[in-house]
């Protein structure tokens, strides 16, 4: 999955969160933010800090990789 966008990222967020079955408050209670904060982000929030989105692709378990763009990217979200 390519993401591109602060909506990318939030839309793989939740449809990560709903496959696991745990509710935006239990989310934000396990990165140590807030339901809003989830919320925002969900939506496509596009000056969420990176530290919470990367805490928060880890509780999900989303492993996070970068390609140069020269060729193919490397497909560990592709587990999605």
């Amino acid at each position: 999955m390519q993401l591109i966008a602060p909506t990318d990222v939030g839309n793989l967020i939740r449809l990560r969160r709903q496959d696991a079955g745990i509710s935006q408050r239990e989310l934000a209670m396990r990165v140590g933010t807030t339901r809003l904060w989830i919320s925002q982000v969900e939506r496509g929030k596009p000056n969420a800090q990176l530290g919470l989105i990367l805490r928060t692709l880890s509780v999900l378990n989303i492993a996070l990789m970068a390609a140069d763009g020269d060729g193919p990217a490397p497909s560990p979200v592709d587990s999605f």
